[in-house]
């Protein structure tokens, strides 16, 4: 007899608090969520925040999700009448943010809904009913009376091109939905813990800030001349900021300065809500930041075409989702898509993606004049035939960096080149044991060859390993994510090195014709590997071009007990 198995519900609960005398938070907290937006999983669930503000006039700033409905409409209107509503901020029109919109107004029909052209043009297809509005830009103002003179900001692109961001002077509050933010879910409504949420504000902006790190310098330039100090920052996901808010702000500022440098920079263009673009493109984009390549995300439904051109003569590579064939703006795309070809030159990258929206351009013509034209193929097209699944995204992702890697290698080569010599044999001599590193998180999976494993700790057991910033295992490789370390026998590692060493393409199958078994913690174990150790990740420091992991160890065993660990010597010391 087969046991059934039980179906737990996720947990949902609503949380309503003040924030000041006149504000007020009611976040919905969703404590099991687990994947999230580009498909990356989530350790910590997360919330979605929405805030009133009481001035003369009431302001109700973004909705929630709409799993939450009953539960948020219930909590709503525990703290205020809607008919008192006067106006509805929408932040941006992304659904776990403007859910209920539809429902607020039906509740609120006198509310008049204020956001930026874009969110207004959106929300019109999303709520079909009439309804009053207010289109603000950078500077705009609404006063709701007593002090609360709201000031817009346009952050475009953070991360959906309708985004503003709102300041109430009165309470030195900044409400900025996604922007430093994070997915993390507790009953702490301020960010008091800093130790226990870094990793998931670092691991939020990476997926989500990083692709578009130059519109988050933009929109904090833009925050940099608002008249007030900025006390508090109301975000969307996450505890709201309060103990540490220049400092996690001044993070974002560090962390996109640093992702702008590169010289190279990538265009993906893509129309955001058709099919799955967005979530797409972001999982694209993510992949080439990790090579170190800077990118702009274009939305092509409502890019300038003066921009488009602009942007594509500054790119040394293009990522184009193929829009709708048959659409009101049909017209419009196809414009935007003759741009980028007409201004696209031949020493340039391209890759192409479809995104499963039902009537998507054919992929092969557009390619084969881009091809005409000169560019290079960065990766094979994206074709995405079903709803994207976490190996779809995992292939996103890597093809991204395929695009990334193909921008920097002449670069990394004039490195290796120019270094000083006898430094670069000194390092070299640092020598360390051979192993690889294998992973499987739901249906992504991944393996790395390692030499650079340290162990770090005695109780618990531990180890570090450095992990290249590029590295596709790298996303597997978040706190809270368990691996298997495979240390490799002497005389007897060839075989494994020869065929984890291979380049891969993007969405491969890292384990095809290599005996494994399964982990406890589910990820791969090498048959001919020395021994193994399944291992947890702990924590995170970040280096130039690599990532440090501390991990504590679970478990482990040893093959041969008198095998002894395979050594790697190098002659050089800037590459492995």
């Amino acid at each position: 007899m087969v046991a059934t198995p039980i179906k737990t519900e996720k947990r949902l609960t609503i949380q309503t608090e003040k924030v000041n005398d006149n504000t007020t938070t009611i976040r919905s907290l969703d404590w099991d969520r687990d994947r999230f937006d580009i498909e990356f999983g989530l350790q910590n669930g997360t919330t979605y925040n929405s805030y009133i503000i009481r001035g003369e006039k009431i302001a109700l700033v973004d909705t929630s999700h709409a799993k939450f409905r009953q539960r948020y409409l219930d909590a709503l209107t525990g703290e205020i009448d809607p008919k008192t509503i006067d106006y509805l901020i929408i932040s941006h029109t992304e659904p776990d943010h403007s859910g209920l919109v539809k429902d607020v107004l039906k509740i609120a029909p006198q509310a008049v809904v204020v956001g930026a052209k874009i969110a207004i043009k959106f929300l019109k297809d999303l709520v079909h009913d009439p309804f009053e509005f207010i289109e603000v830009k950078s500077g705009d103002r609404l006063d709701l009376g007593n002090g609360h003179n709201l000031e817009f900001v346009s952050a475009p692109n953070l991360h959906w091109p309708d985004t503003i961001f709102t300041y109430d002077p009165a309470s030195e509050i900044l409400f900025t939905c996604d922007a430093f933010g994070m997915h993390y879910c507790s009953d702490a409504t301020y960010d008091e813990d800093l130790q226990a949420i870094t990793p998931d504000y670092r691991f939020y902006y990476e997926c989500l800030m990083a692709p578009n790190a130059r519109s988050v310098l933009s929109a904090m330039k833009r925050v940099d001349k608002l008249d007030g100090e900025i006390t508090l920052v109301a975000n969307g996901h996450g505890p709201l900021l309060k103990h540490n808010t220049k400092e996690m702000m001044e993070w974002y500022r560090q962390w996109s300065e640093a992702q702008t440098k590169g010289d190279k920079m990538a265009a993906v263009f893509y129309v955001s809500d058709y099919g799955y673009s967005d979530r797409i493109s972001q999982a694209i984009a993510k992949g080439i930041t990790k090579a170190g390549v800077a990118v702009e995300m274009v939305d092509l439904k409502v890019a300038d075409p003066q921009d488009v051109h602009e942007i594509v003569g500054r790119a040394a590579g293009l990522v184009i989702g193929m829009p709708p064939i048959d659409s009101a703006y049909n017209a419009e795309l196809s414009k935007a898509v003759g741009t980028i070809l007409a201004a696209s030159k031949d020493k340039q990258v391209v890759g192409l993606f479809e995104s499963y929206g039902g009537n998507d351009e054919p992929i092969d013509p557009l390619l084969m004049r881009f091809r005409d034209a000169g560019l290079t193929k960065a990766f094979d097209s994206i074709r995405v035939k079903d709803e994207p699944s976490e190996g779809l995204y995992q292939l996103c992702e890597e093809s991204g960096t395929d695009l990334g890697q193909l921008l920097t290698q002449k670069e990394k080569l004039k490195q290796r080149k120019n270094i000083d010599t006898e430094l670069d044999k000194a390092m070299g001599r640092i020598s360390g044991g051979l192993y690889i590193i294998t992973a499987q998180k739901g249906d992504m999976k991944g393996a790395m060859v390692a030499s650079w494993v340290t162990q770090a700790s005695f109780e618990p057991p531990g180890f570090t390993v450095a992990v290249a910033k590029d590295r596709a295992i790298e996303s597997l490789m978040q706190v809270g994510d368990r691996f298997v370390l495979n240390i490799l026998e002497e005389g007897k590692y060839q075989p494994l090195m020869k065929h984890f060493l291979k380049r891969f393409p993007p969405g491969a199958d890292r384990f095809e014709g290599v005996k494994v078994q399964t982990a406890k913690n589910g990820s791969p174990i090498l048959n001919d590997a020395l021994a193994y150790l399944e291992c947890e990740v702990v924590s995170r420091m970040e280096c130039s071009d690599h990532w440090i992991v501390y991990s504590k160890v679970a478990a482990g065993r040893v093959s041969n007990p008198d095998g002894l660990t395979a050594v790697h010597h190098r002659k050089v010391g800037n590459y492995y």
